[in-house]
């Protein structure tokens, strides 16, 4: 049974948006808002991880986060948990238990997930900030299709602690905003200054095969917004652009294509969150919703053969990753193929889409690299953008570069339709 949008929740954005916690007096975040994705631990609440079986099953929190404390201490105010896809396994942003947050820059559509109210509520104007997780784009995609800035950070930057986790080493929280200004300040306090890097970026790379992935209309929608004084504009904050394919180098070893990346991303996540859940859905036997039950079916017959040829695929890529990118490279490709599908898309109709969409999202995830969405740019009025890929402890190149982009090409983030608009 679905959950509807209260009166007060018209995006249907939260699971409990009553949860209040008031931030510290002074801070960097002073008089700023923010929400967090029902996977992050508040003391004395319940963690529901998008599953009110999982809800059931486990007491409440004994700790809170320190991703949410840091944001508490800093200064800003925490406004609510958020919904979420199931256990985190979807890029959806639909649950059959609570329904689908209403996407605010293209209602009618899929808001993405799994960090799905997260980015609905900063799109809606509700919080400043939303706080989520990514473990195959579940920050980047759902930045994509509601219009907003989103980063996925360098894996072990952000405290993953006191988090539900879906494949640990994949998954790392990351956050949403509106405004680069805010963008970069939540980045200021969530990212951990010991493991920042020492270059800075200068390399402006294009993945050729990556925005072939995308559908034409994307590619062009983001050139086109790059393109003219704009382009000298952005030029001028990096180089002039070298055009590369990711994955051509890695033919040799099976490699040579993205989408088969994309292969090695589900296999090897797929072992992990068998191996970090498979244990409570034998036990308990949940009711999933489409695709997720088929997902961790899946995951847990991957294998021991089929995982060890999976790591060592994953340390390829992320070596090469690293060798590409340097000390100083920035790798844009678009987010995703393309703007947001219509809700209630038929999954199998959501396949081929799928494979093209984690084609795109698993080239960071694997190489747990840092990547920034920006919104710069539209589809018959619908949200797309430009993903950049930094090395590692870049994130705060990437947040300031993300904010001179901004800049530079006059691009804005989603601001939310009239309040009544979100329940039509």
């Amino acid at each position: 049974m679905q959950a509807r949008a209260s009166s007060n929740d018209p995006y249907n954005a939260y699971i409990d948006k009553d949860l209040t916690l008031q931030g510290a007096a002074e801070g960097p975040l002073k008089g700023l808002t923010f929400t967090v994705k029902d996977l992050f631990d508040v003391a004395g609440h319940r963690t529901g991880f998008g599953n009110p079986l999982w809800l059931e099953t486990h007491p409440p929190a004994t700790r809170t986060s320190p991703a949410v404390q840091a944001l508490l201490d800093a200064g800003a105010t925490l406004r609510g948990k958020t919904h979420m896809d199931e256990l985190a396994y979807s890029l959806n942003g639909e649950n059959v238990h609570y329904g689908t947050p209403v996407n605010p820059a293209a209602p009618g559509r899929i808001p993405g997930g799994s960090s799905s109210g997260s980015a609905v509520a900063v799109a809606a104007g509700e919080v400043d900030i939303g706080v989520g997780t990514d473990t195959g784009g579940s920050i980047r995609v759902p930045a994509a299709f509601c219009g907003l800035l989103g980063l996925r950070p360098t894996w072990g930057r952000v405290s993953a602690e006191a988090t539900t986790a879906l494949a640990p080493s994949f998954t790392t929280p990351g956050w949403f905003a509106r405004d680069p200004a805010v963008f970069r300040a939540a980045g200021s306090v969530l990212l951990d200054p010991a493991t920042r890097g020492s270059g800075r970026l200068r390399r402006w790379l294009v993945g050729r095969d990556a925005f072939s992935l995308a559908d034409p209309p994307t590619s062009k929608a983001i050139y086109d917004a790059l393109s003219g004084d704009m382009f000298k504009k952005v030029v001028s904050l990096l180089s002039e652009p070298a055009e590369v394919d990711v994955a051509a180098p890695l033919a040799g070893q099976g490699l040579g294509a993205l989408s088969d990346w994309m292969g090695v991303f589900r296999v090897t996540q797929g072992a992990e969150v068998w191996r970090e859940h498979g244990g409570w859905v034998t036990a308990h036997n949940p009711t999933f919703g489409p695709g997720i039950k088929e997902r961790f079916a899946m995951a847990a017959a991957i294998t021991p053969e089929q995982l060890a040829a999976g790591h060592a695929k994953r340390e390829l890529i992320r070596k090469h990753m690293l060798s590409l990118l340097g000390e100083d490279g920035v790798l844009a490709l678009p987010t995703t193929p393309g703007p947001a599908p219509l809700v209630d898309t038929p999954p199998a109709d959501l396949d081929a889409w799928r494979t093209r969409l984690i084609s795109l999202t698993s080239i960071a995830g694997l190489a747990g690299l840092p990547q920034v969405h920006l919104p710069i740019a539209y589809v018959d009025g619908l949200p797309v953008g430009l993903g950049l890929v930094g090395p590692p402890g870049s994130d705060e190149q990437l947040l300031e570069l993300a904010e001179a982009v901004m800049a530079a090409t006059g691009a804005k983030a989603t601001h939310a339709p009239a309040a009544g608009a979100a329940a039509k």
